[in-house]
């Protein structure tokens, strides 16, 4: 339950005459840069970031450059330039950092990705972005609508260099179905970071996974909400850090509807000096929202010494009419027992240590549903490993 002092309690009591909920894990979200000043580090949305790394995409400086886009789309599906008061009228995600607010507000504009009511692709849609360069700062603007009863797979690849900050709203209608995947593959150097929000339709069904395996700097936050009861959201990450790279995930799960689902597993492997990763998860059950079941679990795989993983799990209870709700987090190194039962059966210990982290990651990528796009993850996996010598024993 929410710990409140005096002058919290008032503040809530405000909050819910205005028809406001006030969260203690997230602030509000607003248009308005002012309501989004500068970060000094030592905000708890921001305390876990280097700033300095990100290079420029706090800074309030316009730019024209963009990510080369490629598209592969299904009959009846489109993707078409907006401006930003339409995206505004399809009453998008507003965005709820600074990062997300820049990037609409320099982002001239956006892009609307449409799946008609009633379509069930026998395709994914395919969105590949492509970084051309570190030089310019590149805003991005993405408004993804899926239709009544429609289903879907959208793809999105990230890949090639690049300063990315983007915001990007999937609104999913009443009763549909997405895959949503995201892989962000980028080129060393690379500073990334975004504001996904989903807005999740009476009895709708959403999986969002993401991958990140690559960049010097990547930050997203994915928010879930829900526009009637009924609707599930399943959130799915894998991330892989090497030496100096830093790879932060935030989820928000807010509920703001009964009878409404939410699953989160994210998991993530580090080896190398410096490697640091963050995973923040935080969910907020609303007074309205009674009959809900949430379950958040990150798990992080330590392959080698010098690596830091930071994990967060939050819960914000405001009634007590829920059918369940929990979360798991454990940071830690190679399980001797597996490595001993795969020894004891004559493997040798660098390719037992191999399996142990197919293993840890295999359940994910296997619930992609996009055969090629799995085959490719196991190989980055693999090509993973083969930068540091798993055989020497982590101490």
């Amino acid at each position: 339950m929410i710990d409140e002092t005096p002058a919290d309690a008032q503040a809530v009591s405000n909050a819910v005459e205005t028809g406001k909920v006030l969260s203690h894990l997230h602030p509000e979200p607003s248009y308005d840069l002012a309501a989004h000043p500068v970060p000094t580090g030592r905000e708890e949305i921001w305390r876990f970031t280097p700033l300095k790394r990100l290079r420029g995409l706090l800074d309030d400086e316009a730019s024209d450059a963009h990510l080369e886009w490629s598209s592969t789309l299904p009959a009846g599906v489109t993707l078409t330039p907006i401006t930003a008061e339409e995206a505004r009228d399809l009453d998008e995600f507003l965005p709820s950092d600074r990062l997300a607010a820049l990037a609409i507000a320099h982002g001239d504009g956006a892009m609307l990705l449409d799946v008609p009511a009633d379509a069930e692709l026998d395709e994914p849609v395919r969105l590949n972005l492509t970084g051309t360069g570190l030089d310019q700062i590149v805003w991005g603007h993405l408004v993804v609508r899926v239709g009544r009863h429609a289903k879907a797979t959208i793809l999105i690849e990230h890949a090639g260099a690049t300063r990315y900050s983007h915001a990007t709203s999937v609104l999913v209608g009443d009763g549909a179905q997405l895959d949503l995947v995201t892989v962000n593959d980028w080129a060393d150097g690379s500073v990334h970071a975004g504001q996904t929000g989903i807005r999740v339709g009476r009895d709708a069904r959403v999986r969002a996974s993401e991958f990140t395996i690559g960049g010097d700097l990547v930050r997203t936050a994915t928010n879930v909400e829900y526009a009637g009861p009924g609707g599930d959201a399943e959130l799915l990450g894998l991330y892989f850090a090497d030496a100096g790279q830093h790879i932060e995930h935030r989820i928000f799960a807010d509920h703001t509807a009964p009878r409404t689902k939410s699953n989160v597993v994210y998991k993530g492997a580090l080896q190398g000096q410096g490697a640091h990763t963050v995973w923040i998860g935080n969910v907020l059950i609303r007074k309205v929202a009674e009959g809900i079941e949430t379950y958040e679990e990150n798990r992080n795989l330590v392959l080698t010494d010098g690596c830091q993983a930071d994990s967060v799990p939050n819960l914000e209870i405001e009634t007590g009419e829920i059918e369940g709700a929990g979360h798991a987090s454990a940071t830690g190194r190679f399980d001797d027992e597996q490595l001993f039962y795969l020894r004891s059966r004559g493997i040798e210990e660098s390719e037992a240590r191999r399996l142990v982290v197919h293993g840890f990651f295999n359940d994910l990528i296997r619930r992609v549903g996009v055969p090629e796009l799995e085959e490719r993850l196991l190989a980055v996996v693999e090509s993973e490993l083969e930068r540091h010598v798993l055989a020497d024993k982590v101490g």
